[in-house]
């Protein structure tokens, strides 16, 4: 029975190692204190169920420097890429070592189902550091919002010459448009954008946008939850989302958004806005340790001018309309949004 005690040791140090790591990223990376305490509760029940086995019957059989384990490891481990990855692990070697504390508890004659608990607590615990850590968020310059009936030369025009311009992206905002007619659009867009290297993005709708082709799915605060956008597109779009706060734009983070919608900046000619955020909005979301996790597009009355004074404030990306939308000549609008953005971030880097 002392290579099961000493088994059962060692999964037990090993799920708490875990979870640690787990409570310790969700308070010092997101300053989520919900999923940190979850974590320190999980890490709690854990001890609290082994030392029905008494600590000293454990510890008395314990043998470090004689564990032939400690000598084993794998390349995958040296190495963590980032926060996420480093979640990941953590997760995974928790579940990993409650699995073992399960089934050894039966044969030491001890209560598994505090052991299985917490095994399912640490899969949540897990999801939620996964969902709010990310990975692969976009850093767009300029995005072109597109309408057609907006569009002084037609929506085709636009985008084509957005796309020449030098627009990172494209979003697709029609909220008239029959599902048939909206798919189809948003499939021209894909195509007429991919050779450009351009992503597109469709408004409110992850169904369209995952059918389309599209890189991802914006969402307002008045549209699907981005935990159930992602039970409908996974990880295969990116998610967006509005977000008018800084409180919103923490929340977004911790959702699991992969970019942030900052706005409303300026009064806009396109869409009445009852109030803005401004520019102030966009300096607390660079400020602050949450919301700087992602990267962001300033939205609403956007021009070359005024574009120039966000990227002094810190923006990284702005999302414009009637700017290139209404313009004559909508490639000429669009590199003179990019230019001057261009321009501003290279000051400010200097």
């Amino acid at each position: 029975m002392a290579a099961l005690e000493r088994m059962f040791d060692a999964n037990v140090n090993r799920a708490c190692e875990g979870l640690r790591t787990l409570e310790d990223l969700a308070r010092f990376l997101l300053d989520d204190a919900e999923t940190s305490r979850r974590a320190k509760d999980a890490r709690h029940s854990i001890r609290t169920a082994a030392a029905s086995a008494g600590p000293r019957r454990l510890v008395a059989w314990r043998d470090t420097p004689g564990d032939v384990g400690t000598a084993i490891s794998t390349p995958d481990e040296m190495s963590r890429k980032d926060a996420g990855s480093l979640a990941a692990a953590a997760g995974n070697r928790v579940a990993e070592a409650l699995r073992a504390c399960e089934e050894v508890a039966k044969a030491l004659g001890l209560q598994p189902l505090a052991f299985e608990a917490a095994r399912y607590e640490a899969y949540e615990i897990q999801r939620r550091l996964l969902t709010a850590l990310g990975a692969g968020s976009p850093r767009w310059s300029v995005c072109v919002l597109i309408t057609d009936e907006l569009c002084r030369r037609g929506w085709q025009a636009v985008a084509e010459g957005a796309c020449r311009g030098g627009a990172s992206c494209l979003q697709l905002r029609e909220k008239d448009l029959g599902d048939r007619e909206l798919l189809d659009r948003a499939r021209t867009m894909v195509e007429l954008a991919r050779p450009h290297g351009v992503a597109v993005i469709v408004n409110d709708r992850p169904d369209v946008a995952l059918i389309a082709g599209a890189a991802g799915v914006h969402v307002g605060q008045g549209d699907l939850p981005v935990g159930d956008v992602r039970k409908v597109v996974g990880d295969r779009l990116l998610v967006g989302v509005s977000c008018a706060t800084l409180e919103q734009a923490r929340q977004a983070v911790q959702d699991g958004a992969d970019y942030l919608g900052l706005g409303p900046m300026f009064t806009s000619g396109t869409k009445a806005k009852p109030a803005l955020s401004g520019p102030a909005l966009v300096e607390a979301v660079v400020a602050d340790p949450v919301a700087s996790r992602l990267p962001h597009l300033a939205i609403s009355g956007i021009d070359a001018t005024n574009a120039c004074e966000l990227a002094r404030r810190g923006c990284h990306g702005v999302a414009v309309c009637g700017a290139v939308c209404g313009a004559d000549d909508p490639e000429s609008a669009t590199r003179e949004i990019v230019d001057a953005m261009s321009s501003a971030n290279a000051a400010a880097r200097a």
